[in-house]
């Protein structure tokens, strides 16, 4: 699918009938730690379709959830959307009832403003947990921000600056695809560096499979003409072969969200709910996943999946501090919740994260976190090695529960590369799973430790 697709610049914009803005009105004014000392960083986003869109999201399972979140999941139930409006500096999660009525009016505000239904307006915020919106400078920035509304790709860059908190770059992507003789795009953006391991739903509620775990964001646009119960299905797959598959910390954080929206200005034939079939990989506690089954389905999956994917991709190889991005790769679980729970173990191992980052292949950490996580395994069945990343040619330093010969200067030249491939064989069944991970650094932890100097950066 890669083939066909064609980038294009404009990520949020690039689609037909989509404007976005950002500006600065000093939402992170009072303590938010380091990651807000930008100076005047923008900090406030307004993404908008000319037209109703339909839309889709995805939310933190985290027990604790944002305002922002509650409100996106009551709203996103219809179906229907038409802009979002999203925060940085500020996450307004642990704000009680005030902190709804903040969110409510944020969204308010901007409908008013963009003359829309209320209804149509979906909201999202990042930053410090537990602080109020300083609701004067929201309101001034929604008002600065439908004003300086555009459709270049100056107007996207400075949304997508306007939701990075600890980033340090915008992360953006947007392809260019066919659908029934029809030119179609996809736009993204998205922000994560920190509290970074997403398990989300379409509700908000953790089925059995997601495992509990700053803030990721992502906000996708799309003209292509697709039904509601389309595009949920076609997120939902998307975000459990990306967002839902990365760590950087192993934290869930109160606020991750994803967005789409699709106005239908592509005039393809739309994409049905028929087009999506409940898929035959049925994996027990799992939320449901729905498969393409036409050939406009596919397409737009594949295309869907790739942005997803990158963005992804890209929050990773910017983690916290980080200076490795490693993919661990499980296979021969006797489930697929056993191969996540492996890799994820792997994954967030503090002692294997220090060791990426000092280019030590300690298989023997690995070998430890996949004792105590819950997959069923056999020591005398497993091998571990190296690659490079995508590459068939594996440097084993471990096989059927014995280390082998290979020279350690062979190891440590596998891992001495910013990116490189885990393989991981349990050698018990037929089923697998991916995580792509950040290593754990100085940086990281000096970024995260606090500084008591600064009682106002402390906390939240």
């Amino acid at each position: 699918m890669q083939k066909t697709l064609k980038t294009v610049l404009g990520s949020i914009v690039a689609p037909r009938g989509f404007r976005a803005a950002g500006v600065f009105c000093d939402i992170k004014r009072l303590g938010t730690g380091k990651g807000s000392e930008k100076g005047r960083k923008r900090d406030l986003a307004i993404i908008v379709s000319d037209v109703p869109a339909v839309a889709a999201g995805m939310f933190t399972t985290n027990q604790v959830k944002a305002a922002p979140v509650q409100l996106c999941i009551r709203r996103i139930a219809k179906g229907r959307a038409q802009a979002i409006v999203a925060n940085s500096g500020n996450a307004n999660a642990s704000t009680g009832a005030l902190g709804l009525k903040n969110a409510e009016e944020m969204a308010s505000e901007a409908a008013r403003l963009l003359h829309l239904p209320e209804q149509l307006v979906l909201v999202a915020s990042t930053g410090r947990i537990g602080v109020q919106l300083p609701m004067p400078n929201v309101r001034r920035g929604i008002r600065k921000a439908v004003s300086s509304l555009g459709g270049s790709p100056e107007h996207a860059a400075e949304a997508a600056e306007a939701i990075m908190t600890s980033d340090t770059l915008a992360k953006t992507v947007s392809v260019e695809f066919a659908i029934g003789g029809r030119q179609v795009r996809i736009g993204g953006i998205c922000k994560g560096a920190g509290m970074i391991q997403p398990g989300m739903s379409p509700t908000g509620q953790r089925p059995a499979a997601i495992v509990p775990h700053a803030t990721m964001l992502a906000f996708l646009t799309t003209d292509v003409a697709i039904e509601a119960p389309a595009l949920r299905a076609a997120l939902c797959r998307a975000v459990a072969a990306s967002f839902n598959r990365i760590t950087v910390d192993g934290d869930m954080s109160t606020n991750d969200t994803v967005l789409v929206l699709a106005n239908g200005l592509a005039s393809n034939n739309p994409i049905r709910a028929a087009d999506y079939r409940p898929s035959r990989n049925k994996t027990a506690g799992a939320p449901p996943v729905h498969e393409p089954i036409s050939a406009p389905a596919r397409v737009f999956q594949a295309a869907l999946d790739h942005v997803c994917l990158t963005l992804a991709h890209m929050i990773v190889r910017d983690g916290e501090g980080a200076t490795r991005f490693v993919t661990v790769r499980v296979e021969g679980a006797r489930s697929v919740i056993e191969a996540d729970a492996a890799a994820r173990a792997v994954a967030n191992s503090a002692l294997v994260k220090t060791s990426w980052y000092g280019g030590d292949p300690n298989w023997g950490r690995i070998l430890d976190a996949v004792g105590y996580s819950s997959a069923r395994i056999a020591e005398e069945k497993i091998d571990i090695g190296y690659s490079a990343p995508g590459s068939r040619r594996i440097v084993w330093c471990f096989k059927k529960g014995q280390p082998t010969k290979i020279k350690f200067d062979l190891l440590r030249a596998a891992v001495a590369p910013r990116q490189f491939d885990l393989h991981i064989r349990l050698n018990v069944g037929r089923c697998s799973a991916v995580i792509y991970a950040a290593d754990l650094t100085e940086a990281y932890v000096d970024f995260n430790k606090g500084d008591l100097s600064n009682p106002s950066a402390l906390g939240g």
